[in-house]
């Protein structure tokens, strides 16, 4: 559970998604989840759009608390044509990034439909922060909930004070915003007219499996040796992490920061899971236009970590898998790599908006506690990778938030009775998912009826849809941008 950012882009941005789990978690921390996508690294990229702020209200489930704070927001008005919609991107488990108001298919989409765009950013997350610090109890005021209500008071406002009341508006996420996209329209289908829901995760699980199922797939589909050669990897550094005698070398191999020590499982599950952490990565934002935002990598490739598997003259296969997390240490820029589960609680457990893990980790994993479960545990024969078990994930939430492995479960159950999980019924929402990104393994990957249509798409990965177009991209992802387009198009007329 580390830190992945496995989660969460721009779709983050507009819905953010999942965080980045590889050795990059060394600097930002590795959430389990969404993000790399996050909208954001809190870079600017040349956007000159103003930060804004909205007074928002701290707990709209208590009328006797009227407490507020400032939510930022962003505001595009380029393409507004009088009478035209209004979209709303919406922000998941990192900054809202400026970029996404320069950039997008959905500005594409405004630009054709005269819309107004605004996005906001997620509570906690980013420079929105509702309390002084990151303590539990404090916490307890981060939710989906909390957070569609936050949708619907600031499209409530804006729309009295800027005449928009009646204008038509579009929701748009990716990745745990693509499920807030949709849950916004399914709560409150007076406010939001339509949502674009990308790769939105809308059943909540414990354990989650399929996701590493789903990594399997997507390397094999590249070369069926590769997650063979991975797997045999995992398993043989997983057999020598159970030997004293061999942590020198491993301290080598892989570049650590101190000489490695594993002392309880759940130190071994920590490492094993961070090197994995660099091919779910990959796998979950294969080839996707992410360089406008800021991201880094982008050249890296299941094409290229097989590249690196495949080859003999590199050693066996272990060695090779060295190789990749040497690779992606230094398209990073870590120096070394720091596997202390300790120094991981350390962090998590720091509730300072300085701290380390403040970003985006302590707050998103909280919600994975709470609300989510999805675990990308090992507990499938179908997988490449070994050693991190749900019963290693789960615990995190007790030793981070006093959140016990019964109260998490208790948690998603009611996540999915509030929600409907894949038995959502409502109207005018798309789910564009792509069949790479293993997210899509709790999307809707089928039309639920005319009005809640999927759009499944060949090739790609997390939130590719949203993403600018690029000229090397996939017929059948213009197509989806395309297809997508038509029906905002139809729907606006209703």
């Amino acid at each position: 559970m580390a830190f992945l950012t496995h989660g969460l882009p721009p779709c983050v941005v507009l819905a953010v998604c999942f965080v980045l789990f590889s050795l990059v978690a060394v600097a930002e921390g590795r959430f389990k989840g969404f993000g790399k996508f996050n909208v954001g690294h809190d870079h600017n990229q040349g956007a000159v759009f103003e930060e804004l702020w909205f007074t928002q209200k701290l707990d709209h489930f208590n009328g006797a608390n009227s407490r507020v704070w400032k939510q930022r927001y962003f505001v595009n008005e380029a393409f507004y044509k009088p009478g035209g919609p209004v979209f709303l991107m919406i922000g998941g488990e990192g900054p809202a990034n400026p970029a996404w108001m320069k950039e997008g298919t959905w500005l594409t989409y405004a630009e054709k439909l005269g819309a107004l765009c605004f996005m906001l950013e997620h509570r906690f997350y980013g420079k929105s922060h509702p309390t002084a610090d990151l303590s539990t109890d404090n916490l307890r005021l981060l939710s989906s909930r909390q957070a569609l209500a936050d949708l619907a008071h600031f499209r409530t406002v804006m729309g009295e004070t800027r005449g928009l009341t009646n204008r038509k508006w579009v929701a748009f996420g990716g990745s745990y915003p693509g499920s807030l996209a949709a849950w916004f329209r399914l709560k409150y289908p007076h406010l939001v007219h339509a949502s674009v829901a990308t790769s939105a995760p809308v059943f909540a699980t414990v354990n989650f499996p399929e996701y590493l199922e789903v990594v399997w797939r997507s390397l094999a589909s590249e070369n069926a040796d590769c997650p063979v050669l991975v797997k045999k990897a995992s398993d043989t550094l997983a057999e020598r992490l159970k030997d004293p005698k061999t942590f020198e070398n491993i301290t080598k191999d892989f570049n650590l920061c101190s000489t490695l020590q594993i002392q309880s499982e759940m130190d071994s599950a920590y490492f094993l899971e961070m090197l994995a952490g660099n091919f779910m990565d990959v796998v979950q934002y294969n080839q996707d236009n992410r360089g406008f935002e800021g991201a880094l990598g982008t050249n890296i490739t299941i094409k290229v970590l097989c590249g690196v598997m495949s080859d003999t003259s590199l050693g066996d296969p272990y060695t090779r898998y060295a190789t990749v997390a040497r690779l992606m240490m230094d398209t990073f820029s870590v120096k070394c790599l720091d596997t202390s589960y300790n120094n991981y609680i350390r962090d998590m457990t720091n509730t300072s908006w300085d701290g380390p893990a403040a970003g985006a980790g302590r707050q998103w994993v909280y919600q994975t506690c709470s609300e989510f479960g999805f675990y990308q545990s090992t507990d499938s024969p179908n997988q490449p990778f070994t050693g991190f078990p749900l019963g290693y994930q789960v615990k995190q939430c007790a030793s981070f938030y006093n959140i016990s492995a019964e109260e998490v479960a208790v948690a998603v159950a009611q996540t999915n009775e509030y929600y409907g999980g894949y038995d959502i019924r409502s109207s005018r929402i798309v789910f564009p998912n792509g069949s790479i990104d293993p997210w899509h393994a709790l999307g809707i990957t089928q039309d639920i009826t005319a009005e809640l249509p999927a759009v499944f798409i060949k090739g790609t990965a997390h939130c590719a849809n949203m993403y600018p177009a690029g000229s090397e991209d996939l017929p059948q992802l213009s197509e989806a941008r395309d297809h997508i387009f038509l029906l905002l198009q139809q729907w606006l007329k209703q």
